[in-house]
């Protein structure tokens, strides 16, 4: 009798784990075949202009800038990338590039007007303002102690051609990542916010103290245009069998380089973010007259994915603090199987002027999930005093100078 239960009990038992395992099959491949079907609606509000690169290498003196060989356009963009992993670029490449925050009609309106000397300076600091923004954003705010080295490079600017001369000349004291107690160091240089183009030097073999000696053109690139850019080289170790190690980074808003002359740097490399959860686009605005705050959650990109499919389930969730104490929650709708959401939803709350520099918001973005608890993928705390980060105590105080007005601003995401 007592065989008998015990076998009625673990047939029952193999029959509640065979419907959970085909339940959950099921789940996955619905969640699967969602993913597949997901539509990518268009950026609509990036501008792109399109330009051209183009990178010599070895340069023997590297105190002269190189005369440029004249190479026919359709010749060049034919010539072949050396090096499948696109060590060497040399010729022409004509990208499209995307800009942050601006339309078509916003561009065309710009290019109308350049030539007048207001419209120029106005251009100008827009340019100038955006480029500080991004790089708040790209940065990480949190100032290091660690020592990953140093790196030094010139810019200048040809005016009659148009073209930023970048010469990436050495390194200084990077730290070792192979075991034979050295690196291979190469750089990686891009104008953000473009990620996609991106251009690299010759690796170094066994060095800590490399010297590239390397020059790059970027052609096509009007100076207000380029004022909106941030510079970017990142330094990495190559390693043949396994993915390259991050040295260490910089970032240079062009914004706040004298063009005027050539201009050489040392900078130190900071050590690149570990957890990167992606970036909110948010604005806020503040009404004293009737003590109401707006918080919009425009878009979210590059978010960090959660879901076993290599997308998320996003959504928002705001509470509005007093100091430790939280008020007031606001939740936006669920974007599923995506990684950049475009929320567009405005949350307004009533808040006093005299306790306006005491409150603040606590940002969540989550990965909502049938089963189980949802996931936090990064959140940011927009405060006047104690914000997550320089970006976002600015933020909060360029509302509180500008009343009445929106203020909008890219945030990296923390992770918890």
């Amino acid at each position: 009798m007592a065989s008998l239960l015990l076998i009625a009990c673990l047939a029952v038992l193999g029959l509640i784990i065979a419907i959970s395992l085909f339940l959950a099959g099921g789940y996955l491949w619905w969640r699967h075949k969602r993913s597949q079907l997901q539509f990518i609606e268009p950026n609509e509000d990036e501008e792109s202009s399109s330009y051209s690169l183009r990178a010599a290498q070895d340069i023997v003196d590297s105190g002269n800038p190189p005369n440029k060989p004249q190479v026919p356009v359709s010749q060049a963009i034919t010539t072949p990338l050396q090096n499948n992993i696109n060590r060497k670029l040399n010729g022409f490449l004509n990208l499209r590039t995307p800009l942050i925050g601006g339309s078509a009609a916003t561009q065309t309106k710009a290019q109308s007007v350049s030539t007048g000397g207001s419209a120029v300076d106005g251009t100008t600091k827009d340019s100038a303002n955006k480029s500080i923004s991004m790089t708040d954003m790209y940065m990480d705010s949190a100032d290091s102690s660690e020592n990953v080295g140093q790196i030094h490079f010139s810019l200048e600017y040809d005016f009659q051609n148009t073209t930023l001369i970048l010469k990436v000349l050495q390194g200084k004291e990077l730290p070792a990542k192979d075991l034979s107690g050295t690196s291979d160091p190469y750089v990686r240089v891009t104008l953000l916010p473009d990620k996609k183009h991106r251009l690299e030097t010759k690796i170094k073999r066994r060095t800590l103290n490399p010297r590239w000696n390397e020059t790059f053109y970027f052609e096509g690139f009007p100076i207000q245009k380029l004022q909106s850019r941030v510079l970017h080289l990142h330094v990495f170790d190559y390693d043949r069998f396994s993915r390259d190690d991050s040295i260490g980074e910089v970032f240079l808003p062009l914004c706040q380089v004298d063009f005027a002359g050539k201009q050489s740097f040392w900078k130190a490399l900071k050590p690149p973010a570990k957890d990167k959860c992606g970036e909110l686009l948010s604005s806020l605005c503040y009404h004293p007259s009737n003590s109401i705050l707006t918080l919009t959650l425009i878009k979210a990109r590059n978010l960090k994915a959660k879901d076993i499919n290599g997308k998320s389930d996003p959504y928002v969730k705001v509470w509005l603090q007093f100091g430790d104490k939280r008020m007031e929650k606001r939740k936006t709708p669920i974007f599923t199987c995506t990684l950049n959401p475009v929320f567009n939803e405005s949350f307004s709350f009533n808040v006093p002027w005299e306790k306006i520099r005491e409150c603040s918001l606590d940002v969540m973005v989550m990965d909502f999930d049938n089963i189980g608890r949802n996931e936090l993928i990064g959140r940011i705390l927009l405060a006047g005093k104690n914000g997550s980060g320089a970006s976002e105590t600015k933020h909060w105080q360029d509302m509180i100078s500008k009343p009445r007005q929106t203020v909008v601003q890219w945030h990296r995401l923390k992770p918890e």
